[in-house]
């Protein structure tokens, strides 16, 4: 039987020198990214504003939510490889996020926590977690699809998508972000509904224009009953019982983080047996390595993620928003940080081919170190911005983008370069664990980042306890990076780079390409991809 893949994926013509396709898939995850951060934007704000939750309340039921978003796409990219085929996967995660956005329109009447509509908002939150998981990862996959592994188109074709995905990042917290502060939540989480509801219409409407990629690879079995149910259908069923887990980790969200660490210390555990019972040494020693930047990663994403909770709300209250007579909603900012990385993603690319050529490049530890760095800097640049203006009054505005500035600057030093090692480190046959591993790390940041912005917005605590917390992770986060930077060198011997096989230069490329260049591109995968 002749397989679809062989069938080329500009058959239905090319746009641009690229398979129409592409555009289909540019289009649909521009809208998808364009209601994710629409919604972000404006989460913590409902929380705090309209459901009457505790800035530390707020900050914890956030974290989980963004943890519960890195773990299900490891979820809805294993049922797409056995079952489902990638398109099927994105089109049902697209429906998911669709209801999910727009039950999040439902404000209810009492805006406080005994109005039974909060019932709805923690489902319209499942509902996007559950969808988020289908669709993240596996429209990235299906771009890799449309071209041959040799196909010099593929470099460019990403860079295409990632546009696309930043695009809709900042375009989705400017619009749906100015409309929920200015005309009502309703109107910010509908727009974040229409947003998605429009890429799904245009992934539907392309569907010929994929030329049959991503379809599933046995379509017999998707057809087969089990319990007198079509398999497909069963598991869309079940991914329905999915939301309803959700639905119940969001309210108890201790759970999450007792589920994190309990899978974590297993997970760990067994990628370091792994390591020292059945591998050589030198694939030994570069999971170690991997390991290490996988725990620096964590640090990284549990500070950065501050951006759509605890630093959102600290823009809301202590910054001077007015911009040429304007007064920018508080939201808008979350923007900042997409359109900064479409601007300076190219910059660090052609810095570090040109470094490299000089034998200048700093090894993959050392650049986690300098993002480190970066990261803890914006902190204290905002802190010293704040002082500069005296406690009570508002700092200006020049320091948030200081500090968007700083952190994607650390961003781009630390997200591609770690997707990157992962890929380049793992033997081929523990790959998806270690890239598993990386995603996993990942979610954890993320629940840490709620504990953080817990710690944050503490009961009673003012301006100056805000500033007190933002001087101390600042200064943690660069402690941390210089020791990377030091211990850089161990690192990066026991990565053996001079060892690596094609084995594991093939490896590099192609997970590099299947798990989504957006990532290598400089963007970290659970915020712009």
């Amino acid at each position: 039987m002749t397989s679809l893949y062989q069938e080329p994926g500009d058959a239905r013509g090319t746009f641009l020198g690229h398979p129409k396709g592409l555009f289909v898939l540019f289009f649909a995850e521009m809208w998808e990214r364009f209601s994710y951060y629409g919604m972000r934007a404006l989460l913590i704000f409902y929380l705090v504003q309209h459901w009457m939750f505790s800035d530390s309340e707020a900050g914890i039921i956030y974290g989980a939510y963004t943890a519960l978003v890195y773990i299900t796409p490891v979820i809805g990219g294993y049922l797409a490889d056995r079952f489902l085929g990638q398109r099927k996967a994105v089109a049902f995660g697209a429906l998911l996020l669709t209801f999910g956005h727009f039950l999040m329109a439902f404000e209810g009447e009492s805006g406080s926590q005994d109005d039974p509509a909060i019932n709805i908002f923690w489902a319209a939150l499942a509902f996007i977690v559950v969808g988020a998981g289908f669709l993240k990862a596996n429209i990235s996959v299906m771009v890799g699809q449309l071209y041959s592994r040799t196909d010099i188109r593929r470099d460019p074709a990403y860079t295409i998508f990632y546009m696309g995905i930043n695009l809709g990042a900042a375009l989705g917290a400017i619009i749906a972000g100015w409309l929920g502060q200015t005309h009502g939540w309703a109107y910010g989480f509908g727009a974040a509904g229409v947003g998605m509801l429009l890429g799904l219409l245009v992934f539907i409407w392309g569907k010929p224009l994929l030329v049959g990629r991503g379809e599933p690879s046995d379509v017999a079995r998707l057809q087969k009953k089990v319990i007198g149910i079509r398999f497909e259908w069963l598991l869309y069923l079940l991914s329905f019982t999915a939301v309803g887990l959700v639905w119940v980790l969001l309210q108890y969200q201790a759970l999450v983080g007792s589920l994190l660490g309990i899978a974590g210390a297993v997970l760990v555990a067994y990628v370091l047996y792994t390591a020292v019972a059945k591998l050589a040494p030198e694939d030994r020693d570069r999971i170690f390595a991997a390991m290490f930047l996988i725990f620096g990663s964590i640090l990284f994403w549990a500070l950065f993620e501050q951006a759509g909770s605890s630093l959102n709300l600290f823009t809301d209250r202590s910054v001077d928003r007015n911009i040429f007579g304007i007064e920018v909603p508080a939201s808008v900012f979350q923007s900042i940080n997409a359109i900064y990385i479409v601007l300076l993603a190219p910059v660090f690319a052609l810095l570090w081919t040109f470094l490299g050529r000089r034998g200048l490049e700093p090894s993959a530890p050392a650049k986690f170190g300098l993002g480190l760095i970066q990261l803890g800097a914006g902190f204290l640049v905002l802190v010293a911005g704040a002082l500069s203006a005296g406690i009570g009054s508002l700092t200006p505005v020049v320091f948030v983008f200081l500090i968007y500035l700083l952190h994607t600057t650390g961003e781009l030093c630390l997200s591609p370069v770690g997707l990157s090692a992962m890929n380049r480190l793992a033997p081929s046959h523990l790959a998806s664990l270690i890239m598993g591993t990386w995603f996993f790390a990942s979610a954890t940041g993320n629940f840490a980042a709620g504990l953080i912005a817990a710690a944050v917005g503490a009961e009673g605590a003012g301006p100056d306890h805000v500033l007190d917390v933002y001087s101390s992770v600042g200064w943690i986060s660069v402690a941390g990076g210089i020791g990377v930077i030091a211990v850089s060198p161990l690192i990066k011997k026991l990565m053996h780079l001079d060892m690596l096989t094609d084995e594991h230069v093939d490896n590099s490329l192609a997970g590099q390409k299947e798990l989504g260049e957006p990532q290598a591109a400089g963007v970290h995968p659970a915020s712009k991809s």
